[in-house]
């Protein structure tokens, strides 16, 4: 054992190490916060704000989260949602895309909306907001559409891809790309009560299953509108996607579609 595993093992207490003790670590040792929180990992210590993950999560499987990086395809109702999630997790790199700033009319549903950010691009908001939740996570942000051209580049070095796209011709697109790749794909789009969630593994092939494109390539959600508590919902499933796409555990929803009723209470499976 090293000086820092030494120094390390003498902090933990009934085998948590707290958030000042992992900083003392990295000043006195000229470190990342994010290589800290690695040693403790490695050494079968607990960072203290994973204390309730270690029920579901392995202490390698939390090594894991820091180590990958997971892309979110837009910073909006999904999106915002789905990164606050992802830093709270622990998955150490979010890539963040979306070219769009605030509006007014984001305020109903959007979690990183708030009326002082109103006019400032949404990616720049998800970094600030993960810089506040977890000193381990890096937010890159990108301030640009994805598109065909530039996809491949934007995704480069994603462990997991989460789509938070409003408009089925870019979604088409990302599910193209991704499948090119080898990367899988978690799919989740919402309107009023409604929300669908989907992931795509090599092999598969998910854009049979979503629904014709309305009002210009945009979803059902131009008619529908979007009630706060539906993409809170499908954001959350698909970060526990997610999550056992990068940690391999469990069973994601791979060929197969799970809608949401929420007005009813009802959810169905589309099999591929």
């Amino acid at each position: 054992m090293g000086r820092l595993g030494t120094y390390l093992t003498g902090l933990a207490i009934d085998g948590f190490i707290s958030g000042s003790s992992q900083l003392e670590a990295a000043l006195r040792f000229d470190l990342t916060f994010a290589e800290v929180e690695a040693e403790i990992l490695e050494l079968g210590f607990w960072p203290a704000r994973y204390q309730r993950n270690r029920q579901s999560i392995t202490c390698e499987g939390q090594l894991d989260l820091l180590r990958n990086t997971a892309a979110v395809i837009g910073c909006g109702g999904l999106g915002g949602y789905v990164i606050e999630e992802l830093a709270r997790l622990g998955v150490g790199r979010i890539v963040a895309i979306d070219p769009d700033v605030f509006e007014e009319h984001n305020l109903n549903r959007q979690l990183l909306a708030t009326l002082g950010n109103l006019g400032e691009y949404k990616v720049t908001a998800a970094a600030r907001r993960v810089r506040g939740i977890n000193p381990v996570v890096v937010l890159v942000p990108h301030r640009t559409a994805f598109s065909a051209e530039n996809g491949r580049e934007l995704l480069a070095g994603a462990t997991v891809v989460v789509d938070g796209l409003d408009n089925i011709a870019t979604r088409v697109e990302l599910i193209g790309i991704c499948g090119e790749l080898g990367i899988p794909l978690v799919h989740g789009a919402i309107a009023g009560w409604y929300g669908q969630v989907a992931t795509q593994v090599t092999g598969d092939g998910i854009s049979r299953l979503l629904s014709c494109a309305e009002a210009g390539g945009r979803g059902a959600e131009t008619l529908l509108g979007n009630p706060p508590f539906t993409p809170a919902v499908v954001a959350s499933l698909q970060v526990a996607e997610a999550c056992k796409a990068i940690l391999a555990q469990g069973k994601t929803a791979s060929g197969r579609m799970q809608t949401l009723n929420r007005l009813e209470m009802e959810f169905e499976e589309i099999r591929l």
